[in-house]
């Protein structure tokens, strides 16, 4: 979803460029449905690297597309997000000193537990284009030490392939498959290991939804991690009323399932986005973002793993008590423009 707008933009200024495919989300319906929904080309190159431990996937990724930036010799690798496949690349291209872009840069929740957060220090240590979503995120940098020169605020580029792709996404049949009509059902998303890998953790989160599955259908397209752990702690039984369990959905489907949702409860950095855009009440699942500007801007509530904050939360959005917010700054569609005109100009 972040990197569909910027070939969008290279295709269309017919600017030549490789896609590399790491192969990191390897599962059929969370990566090769994902290029035909968001209309992308099939990668130049799969590396194929598969599931594994942090360290066997960078390693992976490094060694594997170190020949192919030797060959094609880039005048720019571009990066996106925070995942272990953007470290990777991201010191391959570094070592070999080609320039290297972040998109999502900046991006900042402060628990060096997280892998993510670690793969996000790291890769924008040594980036030398830092293409940021918010002022925050620019602001982090710049407490980093980051020169003002290499930051750019540009807008969010999965927000562009929202707006390119909403109204497609009205004509997925989806709702009517799960038997659901807008506005009369939730949403969960749940996968990330602080969350499910911790049996009282995922207990609890699941207890609450079942008590809020009483009075609102939720929809839960269960992730692969997610579901091998509530038949290992054996929680199959809180799933047993409310809920309408479905395999991962594709990006269309999943887009116009979120965007009929009376709410959406979810641990994904993403989605906290796309449901501030969408103006649809979102009750995450962390107790810290790394996208503050979705709660002080858009419709995110943390709330973290307790059971009754879940609940209270889940309360005042079906009882009618959220506000209005806005949509944050360059949140327009137009970020993968602003980001190809910047490279171009320094290029």
């Amino acid at each position: 979803m972040k990197v569909a707008p910027i070939i969008d933009e290279l295709k269309r200024r017919d600017i030549d460029y490789v896609l590399v495919h790491t192969g990191q989300h390897y599962d059929e319906k969370m990566s090769k449905l994902f290029f035909v929904d968001l209309g992308m080309p099939k990668p130049h190159v799969d590396l194929e690297v598969g599931s594994g431990s942090h360290a066997r996937q960078t390693g992976e990724v490094l060694m594997r597309i170190e020949p192919i930036l030797e060959s094609e010799k880039p005048d720019v690798v571009i990066v996106v997000g925070d995942v272990n496949s953007t470290l990777a690349a991201t010191l391959a291209a570094a070592k070999l000193c080609i320039p290297v872009a972040h998109v999502e840069a900046g991006l900042r929740s402060f628990d060096r537990t997280m892998p993510e957060e670690i793969n996000r220090l790291m890769t924008d240590s040594v980036a030398d284009f830092l293409f940021t979503t918010e002022e925050l995120a620019s602001e982090h940098l710049r407490r980093e030490g980051i020169p003002d020169e290499k930051i750019f605020f540009v807008g969010n580029t999965m927000i562009d392939s929202l707006v390119k792709h909403v109204r497609r996404a009205d004509e997925s049949p989806i709702l009517e498959q799960l038997g659901v009509t807008p506005k009369n059902y939730g949403v969960v998303t749940l996968h990330r290991p602080s969350n499910v890998d911790q049996p009282e953790s995922l207990r609890d989160i699941l207890e609450a939804l079942s008590t809020i599955a009483r009075d609102l259908p939720l929809v839960f397209p269960i992730h692969p991690r997610t579901r091998k752990r509530i038949a290992e702690f054996g929680l199959e039984a809180l799933l047993a009323q409310g809920f309408i369990l479905c395999e991962p959905l594709g990006y269309l489907d999943f887009l116009k399932l979120n965007k009929d949702a009376r709410l959406v409860l979810t641990d994904s950095g993403g989605i906290q986005e796309e449901t501030t855009v969408l103006g649809v009440p979102c009750i995450t699942l962390r107790h810290n973002t790394e996208r503050p500007i979705t709660v002080t801007a858009g419709t995110n509530q943390l709330v973290g793993s307790d059971k009754h904050q879940i609940l209270s939360a889940a309360a005042k959005v079906l009882s009618g008590q959220t506000e209005k917010k806005q949509i944050p700054p360059l949140w327009d569609g137009q970020a993968a423009k602003r980001i190809v005109d910047f490279l171009e100009q320094s290029l």
